[in-house]
């Protein structure tokens, strides 16, 4: 009995060994599975997760080079200010926050309204966003002792680009904005992953979008630096590894002189057009002012949609450049070029005389052309035909041309070309041929068409900057250097040379003694502006007709609307017998190009001479 007792008690634990015995052997296959399982089948995936761990690099703009005129004074400036930041991510209830955050930082409805419009948008990429610019030293104070309130808003240090003459260099200099477009192109962070970077600037990256600053942007962009940051197998930006600094942009020094460009806004004053002067040595660009102008301190550092869209609705169009891109007729500042074609196919001479009754007839059609003065001007030649203006003169010149002959003859004086090295969408104008007229008009050239370019009238339109060119040419009888705003280190210049075996050193010195009888002597339509200087000036005004007409009594008709009223223009240059500087002169609707042109030209000059 006892015995079957131990046998039965043998046969248990055996049973139980057994059992014991597989279970541990199952615990320890599923082990070796789970283990195999690890290091075999799931190998490759965190193999091909840690190969997915890649360093990517944020740009960081460094700090934009200055611009400077001819004498070192600043034009272009960046000045620090302090703007109130906002994470937008971190922000869960706008209006809350904003509520908050009103007693310590004043905010304006236009304000609030701009956050909340951005405020989605930046957030998904994680942006900073400006709530409020440039901030008082009592803002700053009143945020600093609340901060703790406020964790996902900070105080940083900006620079923004200043100009002390906002308005008179609004056209040459341009503007800059902040792009998230330029972020996105050399950005090494896919926009999937935006979300996961802390940027370090608001608003994107500084680009200059028009004048000088966006013409030389590289020049003074200088080095984006970069921060770069460890992505990991989730495509998360886990940290940041380092941060390298830009290199700053380099300063540029212009042609461009504060005082002259003061003197050409001071007295052209609300009146539209342009004012351009050209230094003769260096063929630097002294002067290049349209108005009216903007304030480029506005548009670069965050103007309003409704101010924007007053300026672009603006009838006086603020934002055009007439300087550049203005086409007005010569009118009768062409006339020292008519007289050179003259000369140089010797249609004329400058002891040919002829008798000037007030107006030319056009013998194929009978067309009569007036000229300014009622009886004319008696006898004149070359010289005299000059100092009066005589337009018969030079409207039977102009009769004797051959149309293909004069259009490049214009062209060579650079008419219907651009004219400046680095300006800024500069328009070329335009010189007339019959083609064109065929092409455009479906209509032939006819010798009227001639004839009217004997004065600057019809088709022919020239740009104050091309007739800046012009002047200079002039002045330096032939022998001059492509005008530019800005010369960069070994940039070197080569004088032109307008050349015509047929006009020689003697047409130069006539041609020089006829321009400045203009101004100086008793009988040059811009005496009006010889006493206001104490040199010397020479050069040819002239006077733009907008509507064709038979009379003055027809004009004192048209001209009680001040947009059909003529165009005063001038082209000078000076002082005199050895000019330095070019000047050119368009008042549109300013009637009397000698009266009303004249004395803005001569201030100019005076800036420019009394140096």
């Amino acid at each position: 009995m006892i015995f079957e007792e131990r046998q039965i008690e043998k046969n248990n634990f055996s049973s139980r060994a057994i059992l014991l015995f597989s279970l541990i052997i199952l615990g320890l296959v599923a082990v070796l599975i789970q283990v195999f399982s690890l290091q075999i089948s799931g190998y490759s995936d965190y193999q091909l997760a840690a190969l997915k761990n890649k360093n990517y690099a944020v740009p960081v703009q460094s700090l934009r080079g200055e611009i400077f005129d001819r004498n070192g004074k600043v034009l272009i400036k960046n000045e620090p200010t302090f703007d109130l930041i906002t994470r937008p991510n971190l922000i869960l209830d706008i209006d809350s926050f904003l509520d908050e955050i009103q007693p310590v930082i004043y905010l304006s409805e236009t304000e609030k309204l701009r956050y909340r419009k951005l405020q989605k948008e930046k957030a998904f990429v994680n942006k900073e966003l400006v709530l409020k610019k440039d901030l008082s030293d009592e803002e700053i104070a009143r945020f600093n002792v609340r901060s703790f309130n406020f964790q996902n808003a900070f105080i940083a240090k900006r620079y923004r680009r200043i100009s002390d003459h906002p308005d008179i260099f609004s056209h040459v200099l341009g503007y800059t904005s902040r792009s998230d477009d330029d972020f996105n192109s050399i950005s090494e962070i896919p926009r999937s992953h935006w979300k996961d970077a802390e940027l370090v600037y608001a608003h994107g990256l500084i680009k200059g979008r028009t004048g000088l600053e966006e013409i030389y942007d590289e020049h003074l962009s200088g080095r984006y630096g970069k921060r770069v940051y460890e992505m990991n197998a989730r495509g998360q930006l886990v940290q940041s590894l380092s941060l390298t600094k830009g290199e700053q942009g380099f300063d540029l020094y212009t042609n461009l002189d504060i005082d002259a460009q003061k003197s050409a806004a001071k007295f052209l004053g609300n009146r539209k057009g342009a004012v351009v002067a050209i230094d003769l040595d260096a063929g630097g660009i002294n002067v290049l002012f349209s108005s009216p102008a903007y304030s480029i301190n506005k548009l670069s550092n965050g103007m309003s949609e409704d101010e924007f869209q007053t300026l672009i609705d603006d009838p006086n169009k603020p934002f055009f450049n007439r300087a550049l891109q203005g086409r007005y007729p010569p009118a009768s500042t062409i006339k020292p070029a008519i007289g050179m074609y003259g000369l140089s196919n010797n249609i004329v001479n400058w002891d040919f005389e002829m008798k000037d009754p007030g107006f030319f007839t056009l013998p194929e059609t009978g067309r009569i052309f007036r000229g300014w003065l009622e009886g004319g001007h008696g006898k004149v030649n070359m010289h005299k035909a000059f100092l009066v203006s005589s337009n018969t003169y030079f409207l039977s010149l102009a009769y004797q041309a051959n149309i293909s002959e004069l259009s490049n003859h214009f062209s060579n004086l650079g008419f219907g070309q651009k004219a400046c090295l680095d300006c800024y969408d500069e328009d070329q104008a335009f010189v007339p041929t019959p083609e064109w007229k065929y092409s455009m008009m479906n209509a032939g050239w006819v010798k009227g068409d001639t004839v009217n370019l004997g004065i600057g009238q019809g088709y022919l339109v020239a740009t104050p900057m091309q007739l800046a060119n012009y002047a200079s040419i002039l002045a330096t009888k032939g022998k001059f250097v492509e005008p530019s705003l800005v010369t960069i280190g070994s940039q070197k210049k080569s004088f032109k040379i307008w050349k015509d075996n047929r006009f020689d050193d003697s047409d130069w010195s006539k041609m020089h003694k006829a321009l400045l009888g203009v101004i100086e002597s008793d009988y040059g339509t811009a005496r009006s502006i010889r006493d206001l200087k104490e040199f010397q000036v020479a050069g040819k005004s002239g006077t733009a007709e907008l509507v064709s007409l038979d009379s003055k009594e027809a004009y004192l008709e048209v001209r009680t609307s001040e947009l059909l009223r003529d165009h005063s223009i001038i082209i000078a240059f000076g002082p005199m017998p050895n000019p330095r500087y070019a000047v050119s002169v368009v008042i549109e609707n300013g009637e009397s190009g000698g009266a009303v042109a004249g004395p803005v030209a001569i201030e100019v000059l005076k800036s420019l001479i009394d140096e």
